[in-house]
């Protein structure tokens, strides 16, 4: 896509900070470093979100992206990490690119706070899973 910053730091039209390149990927350092080594991994090939990437591109990010984080956990003296994609803006994607986050986390009580809501009390279950088996 013209316009992807993502496809441009892929191309190596503008610069990043990579930690990690091949032939379908290249992993680099997140401007907004939510935490200390904050790093995202994009498909070389331009595909709007998880959505619509091909699987095995997926999965190749996917295995880069476990590498990646084991050393950065390891190497930033994290406690653990997040790993992360967002689909579609209403999900919280900004940067219409496929790409993973990899949020190094340092404390318990940092103030990044990924939340799910127990609902379990207002749905049903059944009918949730016969709308996505239709």
């Amino acid at each position: 896509m013209d316009n992807c910053i993502f496809c441009k730091i892929a191309a190596k039209e503008i610069p990043g900070k990579v930690v990690y390149e091949d032939d379908t990927c290249i992993a680099f350092l997140d401007l907004s470093q939510t935490t200390n080594g904050h790093t995202l991994v994009i498909p070389k090939e331009h595909y709007d979100s998880f959505l619509e990437a091909d699987p095995e591109v997926m999965a190749h990010c996917m295995k880069v992206a476990q590498k990646l984080a084991n050393k950065i956990v390891e190497n930033m003296h994290a406690k653990g990490c997040n790993i992360l994609t967002n689909a579609k803006e209403v999900a919280g994607q900004t940067v219409h690119h496929f790409h993973i986050h990899i949020i190094p986390r340092y404390e318990e009580n940092d103030p990044i706070k990924i939340e799910f809501t127990d609902r379990s009390s207002v749905v049903n279950l059944d009918d949730i899973y016969n709308e996505i088996m239709k």
